[in-house]
């Protein structure tokens, strides 16, 4: 039986996959838990037509973010913070701290959008930071840690 998945199911496939299983297991667990539909030849030319709206959607996204991150590229940062005579900072710099530095350049990124290096920003220094703008265009960021 072929049938096409709308869901990631673990050992069969990703959303999208035309797969052929065995009869009982498409009719009795993968269709009625909306795992998958019956691939028909209807089902077939909307699941088509769909991937390929979708290409030219993400393509879309993806040259916005290619935009985004060629403004982005050569642009320093800098975030202030509490710190102690010695340099260290009350706490540390997070995602949130960096998102509004770098929105207050007139750029809109997302917290979630960040990527801070492993070590925690724990002290007043230069640091580089991935900004995922896109699942494919990935920018790296530098910016300052200052004492306010």
């Amino acid at each position: 039986m072929e049938i096409i998945l709308t869901q990631d199911v673990e050992r069969l496939g990703v959303k999208d996959d035309i797969v052929t299983v065995k009869s009982g297991y498409g009719r009795n667990f993968l269709i009625p838990g909306k795992k998958a539909i019956a691939a028909t030849p209807t089902a077939k030319k909307i699941l088509a037509e769909n991937i390929k709206q979708r290409a030219h959607k993400e393509a879309k996204l993806k040259d916005a973010a290619t935009i985004i991150a060629d403004k982005l590229a050569n642009k320093k940062v800098k975030v202030g913070a509490k710190t102690s005579s010695l340099g260290k900072i009350f706490g540390s710099v997070n995602t949130i701290q960096l998102a509004e530095a770098i929105n207050k350049k007139g750029f809109e990124i997302d917290r979630k959008q960040i990527i801070l290096p492993d070590d925690s920003v724990k002290e007043v220094g230069t640091y580089t930071a991935k900004i995922k703008l896109h699942k494919e265009v990935i920018v790296e960021l530098e910016f300052t840690v200052v004492a306010e």
